[in-house]
C-alpha cells in the first residue's frame, strides 16, 4: 500500500529534513527549516511535510506575503520551495502537497495562488506539473531574484532565474 500523509511542519523535523536532502547530494541546511519553523510559528508561512509509507518524503510552503513585489502588491500567496526527495518521485507527492498548498490558500480566502518556477532543466518536471493544474504566467515575464530581466540583458541559468505564474483556486464573488 502506497500511503501518503501530508502533516504541518513540527520543530523537530527541521534537522530531520536538511540531513534528507544533504543525504541525496543537495545542499539544504537546517538553518533554512528551523526559519521556516519561526515563521510557521508566527504566521507568515505555512509548512507542509509529505510522509510516504512513514518516511519523510518532501515538503512545501505557503509565503502568505511574499518578496515578489507583483504578489505581494495584489494581495497573493506564493507556494514556494516545493521539494521531494528524489528516491520518492514518481509517487504523487508533490500533487498531494500542491492539493494541500492551493486548499490551504483557498481555505483561507484567496482567490489566486501564485508560484515562482526555474527555468532550467532540472525545473522541467514542475514546469509540466504547474501548467498541467492550470497555472499561467503572470505575464511579467523572465525574472532574476524577483526583478524584470530587460530586453537584451544577459544572465545566469541558476535558480533564481523565474518564471511566476497565477492560478484561480476559488470564483470570486
Amino acid at each position: 500500500m502506497n500511503e501518503i500523509k501530508i502533516r504541518n511542519m513540527k520543530k523537530s523535523d527541521c534537522k530531520m529534513i536538511s540531513a534528507a536532502f544533504v543525504a541525496q547530494g543537495w545542499n539544504k541546511s537546517e538553518r533554512i527549516y528551523r526559519e521556516y519553523f519561526t515563521e510557521q510559528q508566527f504566521g507568515d508561512r505555512d509548512v507542509f511535510i509529505a510522509e510516504y509509507e512513514g518516511e519523510f518524503a518532501g515538503y512545501v510552503t505557503i509565503k502568505w506575503e511574499t518578496e515578489y513585489d507583483y504578489f505581494r502588491e495584489n494581495n497573493i500567496p506564493e507556494i514556494k520551495d516545493l521539494n521531494t526527495l528524489i528516491k520518492f518521485r514518481n509517487k504523487g507527492i508533490a500533487t498531494h502537497l500542491m492539493d494541500v498548498a492551493e486548499a490551504r490558500i483557498k481555505e483561507k480566502d484567496y482567490s489566486i495562488a501564485g508560484i515562482g518556477v526555474g527555468l532550467y532543466s532540472d525545473y522541467g518536471i514542475a514546469q509540466k506539473m504547474y501548467i498541467d493544474r492550470g497555472y499561467n504566467f503572470d505575464t511579467r515575464g523572465l525574472m532574476y531574484n524577483g526583478e524584470q530581466v530587460p530586453p537584451g540583458t544577459q544572465t545566469i541559468a541558476d535558480d533564481n532565474l523565474t518564471l511566476f505564474l497565477l492560478k484561480k483556486v476559488r470564483r470570486e464573488t
